[in-house]
């Protein structure tokens, strides 16, 4: 899954998905253990649409919350420096 895929994606379908990557993820390292399975590529790429979707997942989070913090007291501007004489 491509990640402008998982950017279009709402907040629940990102949770299904996180939810079914790491399944799918367990049952690859298990079949890996037992020597059923023999892509050995597809560990890492699972690994890899788990951290696209807790990427997407966290960027959501920072956006919510600067878009939260605008409506709070914006900080005063520092005081510019005096030039020492």
């Amino acid at each position: 899954m491509d990640i402008s895929e998982i950017r279009g994606l709402s907040d629940a379908d990102l949770e299904a998905q996180l939810l079914d990557a790491k399944q799918e993820l367990w049952k690859i390292r298990f079949d890996l253990a037992t020597r059923q399975e023999k892509n050995y590529s597809r560990l890492p790429a699972t690994r890899k649409r788990i951290a696209r979707i807790l990427t997407v997942m966290t960027e959501r989070q920072h956006a919510a919350a600067d878009a939260g913090s605008d409506d709070a007291a914006q900080p005063a501007p520092a005081e510019p420096q005096k030039a020492a004489s």
